[in-house]
């Protein structure tokens, strides 16, 4: 067997999807896709697949992730990562199929029988995100996820801390205690504002902190973190286990979040979960995108020991009349009930794409591209 021919898709709302086909006429499905650079990362795939990977053992997975990784001079970075890591889904969806077996059965098997997932809540006030925590809540989620903050100036006020802390505690509020809360600070606040605001939101008792500093201000981590009580997570921008293993050498976070559309795939992050597991850091694998990506990630939770939640951006509560479910032939796959997703049980990723409909949503125009954000003096803010 050997691999064939491949075809890249953009598709809405910002994904790029991968099919990947062999000789046999087995076919297996990625998801390599880097937010706001989607014909950057089509290049890089097409790149590493016409040079490379065209008429090799899809089954050689290790040789093929080693000859993608160190067959290049230059390697790492977003890009290059995110796109083996979509040619990595693809081979093991096929492996999986070759074998008739899920993902998490090639990687040792099951350590659990499920995963609990968290749902976004947002809201313009701290009424409007109480609102829709009740909702979620009421949707069966008891593990939400929200930003305090739009933007926090270098330093700013008490005025802006407080009202950060206001959305926090309205949703502490209205959910009350026996429903997880973490709180995302998307890398948007300087260390002196992520100590000030992390101080003082701990009266609420988050689950976590998600990124209180970017990865390249790191090592003022155990500085935050020794006026806090709340655990910090971190990782959806870091993108190889040379990467973390500083900040888990020197235990910068209690929980990782590589992304396994960003970070190298399959079998790049299930060596970063093991590489944490070690270190006592637990995994909450990152997931804002499509249900390819996030077939992987279910994947590598059933056979992650220290996984401890998962990220979705799919309402997968609602699987009906659901557009970002609708890419699947069957958009009940992945079975939500109580707060938890059971892994599907077909081979490989467990999913069936629905081609038609991806082709379909690939003539749609798209240049997604987030926002760029600006401080009151002008200067450029993080998004």
């Amino acid at each position: 067997m050997e691999i064939s021919s491949y075809e890249l898709f953009e598709v809405p709302p910002r994904w790029v999807f991968l099919k990947l086909e062999t000789n046999t006429g087995l076919v297996g499905w990625g998801e390599p896709i880097v937010e706001g650079h989607a014909r950057t990362t089509v290049a890089a795939v097409s790149e590493i697949i016409d040079n490379y990977l065209i008429g090799k053992d899809p089954l050689d997975i290790e040789r093929h992730w080693q000859a993608m990784y160190r067959g290049r001079h230059f390697r790492g970075g977003p890009i290059l990562m995110s796109s083996i890591a979509g040619i990595d889904q693809a081979l093991w969806d096929i492996k999986g199929k070759h074998y008739d077996a899920p993902i998490y059965d090639l990687l040792g098997g099951r350590a659990r029988d499920r995963i609990q997932i968290y749902q976004w809540i947002g809201g313009d006030s701290p009424a409007a995100v109480a609102d829709a925590a009740v909702s979620e809540v009421e949707n069966g989620y008891n593990t939400l996820k929200m930003a305090p903050i739009g933007q926090f100036r270098r330093i700013d006020s008490p005025e802006t801390v407080n009202k950060a802390c206001e959305r926090v505690a309205a949703v502490r509020d209205a959910v009350g205690d026996s429903i997880d809360i973490a709180v995302d600070f998307r890398g948007r606040v300087t260390k002196g504002m992520a100590k000030w605001a992390a101080t003082e939101m701990d009266e609420y008792d988050p689950m976590f902190y998600e990124e209180p500093l970017l990865p390249e201000h790191f090592e003022a981590l155990p500085d935050i973190a020794a006026h806090s009580k709340t655990p910090f997570a971190s990782g959806e921008r870091i993108y190889s286990r040379w990467e973390f293993k500083h900040t888990i050498d020197n235990g910068l976070v209690d929980i990782i979040q590589p992304d396994p559309s960003h970070a190298g795939g399959i079998s790049e992050t299930k060596k970063i979960a093991n590489m944490a597991e070690a270190a006592d850091i637990q995994v909450a694998l990152h997931c804002p995108l499509g249900p390819i990506a996030f077939a992987a990630c279910v994947q590598l939770d059933m056979s992650v020991h220290n996984a401890i939640n998962q990220a979705q951006n799919l309402d997968i509560h609602d699987p009906t009349n659901n557009e970002h479910l609708a890419y699947l032939e069957d958009p009940t796959v992945f079975d939500f009930k109580n707060g938890y997703v059971t892994p599907p049980d077909g081979p490989g990723l467990g999913i069936d794409i629905d081609e038609e409909y991806v082709r379909r949503q690939s003539q749609t125009e798209l240049d997604w591209q987030n926002p760029i954000w600006y401080h009151h003096d002008g200067s450029i803010a993080e998004w």
